[in-house]
């Protein structure tokens, strides 16, 4: 794709190489290392160290091997930090109503809900890991997020939407709206949560000092009010109660305009 004189390249993606294993001349395969031990403590590392503190020969010394032993299984860093993401992606629970038939599954068909229910369970769930992974966020739309279980997240979540009766047209309008929401509260919600512990403080214990900092200060009295009328005893209470009425909000906005 060119703009002006310059050349501009997409980013090469995991799920779009042709290469599986770049092997070397002379390179043996490593004994007791795989794509999922790999993936598995290079999403240890993010959590623990953030992106600033991950680097493929970080990870190697986490795994006990050598850095060329890890790129016998990915060609980059870029294409590890794309199966990072996908693994993430497979953490959240769908509803398996719009998931459909799951291979392997013999039990009853689960019973139909609502779909605003349905909705609620998948924004709650991509919260979750927003919170739980706070390096997720600089990873999504850095990263085409194409993998199989980021499919089946899309898939299930259109089918949630087309429930509810918007047009075709509407739906992944009515999506982003859902999905910025989530986005935007989820990483706030888990950086605030990595600087406590980086700080070695419970959430609670930083938002109270923060609180008692403006306490004497009069521009803040309004705020201080609205806090108050608020809610809830605990950092994570707070977060819930607006979660909840906010996700409520964007439902109901939904539903308001869907016959329009």
């Amino acid at each position: 794709m060119a703009t002006g004189s310059r050349t501009v390249r997409p980013r090469s993606s995991v799920w779009l190489s042709e290469r599986k294993t770049p092997k070397r001349k002379g390179d043996q395969q490593p004994v007791g290392l795989d794509h999922l031990k790999i993936v598995a403590a290079t999403m240890r590392l993010l959590d623990a160290e953030g992106m600033s503190g991950f680097s493929m020969r970080r990870l190697a010394a986490e795994l006990g091997v050598t850095a060329m032993s890890v790129y016998w299984y990915v060609e980059t860093k870029d294409h590890l930090l794309e199966l990072a993401l996908d693994a993430v992606m497979g953490e959240i629970a769908l509803p398996i109503e719009a998931v459909g038939p799951v291979e392997g599954f013999e039990g009853p068909p689960a019973e139909p809900r609502d779909w605003r229910e349905q909705l609620r369970q998948v924004a709650t769930e991509y919260r979750r890991v927003l919170v739980r992974h706070p390096w997720l966020p600089a990873l999504l739309g850095e990263y085409l997020n194409i993998g199989p279980n980021a499919v089946v997240f899309q898939k299930a979540a259109l089918a949630v939407m087309r429930n509810s009766g918007l047009p075709d047209d509407r739906i992944t309008s009515a999506l982003s709206l859902v999905y910025q929401f989530v986005y935007g509260f989820g990483t706030i919600e888990g950086r605030f949560a990595a600087r406590c512990r980086a700080e070695g403080v419970t959430q609670d214990e930083l938002f109270h000092e923060m609180m008692s900092s403006v306490e004497d200060r009069l521009e803040y009295d309004e705020a201080r009010q609205f806090m108050k009328a608020r809610g809830g005893t605990t950092v994570q209470e707070m977060h819930d109660r607006d979660f909840t009425f906010a996700l409520d909000l964007a439902i109901a906005g939904i539903e308001a305009l869907k016959e329009r």
